[in-house]
């Protein structure tokens, strides 16, 4: 097979309050909306948040499941099988992690490991977001 470009375009994520959670994501990350819609024949309204060239597509159905407990907690979260978390380069965890928590985030950790630092943070329902330190950042 040759090679076809390919890149990321957004993660999703299902959360309760489409409002609150679009007001999180722009307070403690900068994302802004960029596109709201429904799904055809679906109880389901959707916003498209955009940071630059990140996505996050918010989704807000009705009569919707909570998230599980066990999906709060990075350690337990990988032991559930598919989807477990979207994650984004910043050139100093450390720094940004301060920058969230004067925020209002709900820190998880931030942690140094042999290969590399990172933080994780609950959003405003709980789903986890991972921060990798990434220092070749511009």
């Amino acid at each position: 097979m040759s090679e076809m470009p390919i890149r990321m375009h957004h993660g999703a994520v299902s959360v309760p309050n489409l409002e609150e959670s679009i007001a999180w994501y722009r307070k403690m990350l900068g994302f802004e909306v960029e596109q709201r819609f429904r799904i055809p024949g679906e109880p389901v309204e959707v916003a498209m948040m955009k940071l630059g060239d990140l996505r996050v597509e918010l989704f807000e159905a009705e009569n919707s499941k909570p998230l599980d407990a066990s999906r709060r907690e990075p350690d337990l979260d990988f032991r559930t099988q598919g989807n477990l978390h979207f994650a984004f380069a910043v050139p100093d965890v450390h720094a940004f992690a301060d920058t969230l928590r004067e925020r209002g985030a709900d820190i998880v950790w931030v942690r140094d490991f042999e290969f590399g630092s990172n933080a994780f943070i609950r959003d405003n329902t709980g789903n986890l977001i991972e921060f990798v330190q990434q220092k070749d950042m511009a």
